[in-house]
Order: C-alpha cells, then structure tokens, then sequence
C-alpha cells in the first residue's frame, strides 16, 4: 500500500481516502443496520477496519491531518441541536435541567474520584483529575442518533438541553481540581491556562448570540435557498475558527447560535436544508474518530481503566436518575436518561492532555491512556445505548422502528 501511495500525488491521496471513507462507512452501516445498530456504530468500526491499526488503507499522515473534520461536524450538529430549545421547550422542563446536569456529572466525577482512591490507594491529583473528567458527555453521536430514528419529546428536549450545559459544568469541574493539583504540586500549569478557558468560552457564546441575530437579519423573505445555506456556513465555519483558535470546544457557541436563530425567526426550514448537507461530513468524522483507535493501547489500560468505564457509566446512570428525581420528571425520562449520558470524547481528552503536564509522567501517562481508550469504547457503545433509552422513554415509537428500513433509507443513506 505505502509503494503504491508513493507513486500518487497529494491531491489523489487526498479524493481517493475521502472516498475510501464514505464508502467504508456506508458498507459497514448495511451491517450494523442488520444488527439494529445505529449508523454511528458503523462508520466508528469503519474507521477502526481502514485505519492505521488494522488495513492501513489510509494514509496515517492523511489521518493525522484530519482534526478539522471534528471541529466542523460539531458546529454543525451543535446549530442544529440549537432548534430544540425554543423557549416553549425550555419552559417545560425549567430549573429542573439545571439540577440534573448538576447531579449526572457531578456524581459521575465524585463516585470515580473516591472509588479510584480508595480501591487503588491511587493519589489525590490523579483521582481528582480523572474524575473532573469523567463528569464531560460527548453529544455528538447521541445527537446523530437522534437525528436518524426522527425521535422527539419531552425526553429528547430534557437530553439536548442537559448534555448542552455538560461541558460547562466539567470546564468548572476541571478547573477547580487543576488548582488543587496545581497548588499542592506545584505543576507548571499557570492560572491563566486553568481560568483562559472559561473566559474563553463566554466570549464565544456572546459572538454564537451575535451570529444568530445576524443570520436573522440576512434570511430575508427574498433570499434564495442556496444564499441562505451560504451564509449559514460562513458564519457557522467561522464561529467554529475562533474556537479552534482559542482550543476550546465549537459546541456551545454553535448551540447558541442555533438558539438565538430559532427563536428570533421561528425558522424551522433553515435547519432542514442544512441537515440535508451533513451527512457526509458526520460520515467522515465519526470515521476519523474510529481511524484514530490504536487498539495496541486497550493492552495497557488495565483494571484501573476498566474500572473508570463501568464506575463512571454507573455515576451517569444513577446521578440522572436521582436528579430526574428531584426535578420531578416522568418516569420514562427518570429510568433511562443516564444511559444516554455514556458517550465521552472531545471535551475529555483535550483536558486529559492538560491534565497530563499536572502530574508525574508516569502517572499523566496512565490518565491519557485511560481517557483515549475508554473515549473510544463510550463511542462504540453510546450510539447502540442511546437508542435503547430513546426506544424505551418512547421517544421513538415501536413502528417508527418496524418502517425504518422504508420510511427514512434515503436519509439513512446519507448519514
């Protein structure tokens, strides 16, 4: 394959694996379909089989060059998770939100801060750095999921709006334990690194509030339909610039910008021609993030890591549970939100890599390797999870999922 890829330029190497992608990832959907395994399952094991690690079928400097693709796809589904939280939904389900994104990751980071400590006698640094980490959620392929099986509701509306405010909480989280470690190790971190973030992304979420005023401005009644597509990608491309130039995640400010849109326009049909540009794009990205599995590195997370990914899920189940609970939702909502709470990526293993300068090598190391490992294992399960809890809060109907095959194959195809 190398021999072959020599006698290629650039640009060939370039079309020909965006090819291989998409292709690999339709293939392998038509498997897991049969499985009754969402779309996301498939293109991540897709990216497993053609990647460096398994068939090298892409080039592993084509994969390494590829980290934009994340930053793109996640502005884009941010924007259109945005159009979930009209002020309608939003009143709803109220303050209730806030209790359950407070008890789901909080008890997740808390329950794997004391059971790494007292089970392994690890040290403090280290469990309370894991443990900030564990509060994050990855949205991304949750959200996918979502999007695939057409589910809608009171439990869908709790979910968007309680993984939107996730990543605050775990910034917080995060920030507050770097301190810690930082104060009694005197870690090489500076105060600046750990409270930049945080400004950072308010920053954001303001300019996410000017996007979409401005986007309501430009969609004139007169605007063609492919002007008004144009603009939503130039403004989304560059909210998602800035972040990228700032190192923080484009998900809320994109989220924001979504918001903003919806409720000063009430412009559902935005939405709908931009969903119907995506799916190639989230094809490749959930690709990319199986590509970028070393499988090599599942022999070294050991029982300390395997530990990690059932204690967390465990916090994430139970810490919804009992926040569901005290706000007082259905039932339905209550007994399966945490299951679709399970997927962890972005957020975590940026803060991993900053996490690592703050302790030893060995044991920054160790915290990495946990974080990328179990990242990628959350995705492979998180996709077939949330749909078990989508079905069974009756967020998708029983015959939504007997016509699948005839009723959404051709949007099936395109995610």
């Amino acid at each position: 394959m190398d021999r072959l890829l020599a006698e290629l330029n650039e640009t060939t190497i370039i079309l020909l694996s965006l090819s291989i992608m998409l292709l690999a990832g339709f293939l392998l959907t038509r498997i897991t379909k049969l499985a009754k395994l969402p779309n996301v399952t498939g293109y991540i094991l897709a990216g497993v089989l053609i990647g460096p690690y398994v068939l090298n079928v892409i080039p592993s400097e084509m994969v390494a060059n590829m980290g934009f693709i994340s930053d793109i796809a996640l502005a884009f589904i941010a924007f259109g998770v945005g159009r979930f939280f009209k002020k309608e939904a939003f009143q709803e389900t109220g303050f209730g939100v806030i209790v359950i994104t407070l008890m789901e990751s909080l008890m997740a980071g808390a329950l794997v801060t004391l059971l790494m400590r007292y089970l392994f006698n690890l040290n403090w640094s280290f469990c309370l750095l894991l443990g900030a980490i564990a509060t994050a959620t990855a949205p991304a392929s949750t959200m996918v999921t979502i999007r695939q099986y057409h589910a809608r509701g009171t439990f869908v509306n709790t979910l968007l709006q309680v993984v939107a405010f996730d990543d605050a909480v775990c910034l917080i989280a995060f920030s507050i334990a770097s301190a810690y470690v930082n104060a009694h190790a005197g870690g090489s971190i500076s105060a600046s690194e750990i409270i930049l973030p945080l400004v950072y992304n308010i920053v954001v979420l303001a300019i996410g509030i000017l996007n979409g005023a401005i986007l309501s401005k430009l969609m004139t009644p007169k605007r063609s339909e492919d002007n008004r597509l144009i603009l939503t990608i130039s403004l989304l491309l560059g909210l998602a610039g800035l972040c990228a130039a700032l190192d923080i995640s484009p998900l809320l400010s994109c989220m924001v910008f979504g918001t903003t849109y919806i409720n000063m326009t009430k412009d559902k049909e935005l939405y709908k021609q931009v969903e119907k540009f995506t799916p190639p794009i989230l094809s490749i990205f959930f690709v990319v993030s199986g590509m970028n599995l070393d499988i090599g590195s599942f022999g070294t997370l050991g029982i300390i890591g395997v530990a990690y990914f059932f204690i967390r899920i465990i916090g994430k189940y139970f810490g919804a549970y009992f926040g569901c609970m005290m706000a007082g939702t259905t039932k339905a909502v209550r007994n399966y939100l945490g299951l679709a709470l399970v997927p962890q990526a972005g957020v975590a293993i940026g803060l991993a890599f900053l996490g690592r300068r703050l302790l030893h090598e060995s044991s920054g190391n160790m915290l990495l390797t946990i974080i990328l490992s179990s990242s990628v294992l959350y995705e492979l399960i998180g996709p077939a999870s949330a749909k078990f809890a989508l079905f069974r809060s009756g967020a998708i109907k029983q015959e939504s999922l007997a016509t699948l095959p005839q009723a959404v194959e051709s949007s099936a195809d395109r995610a």
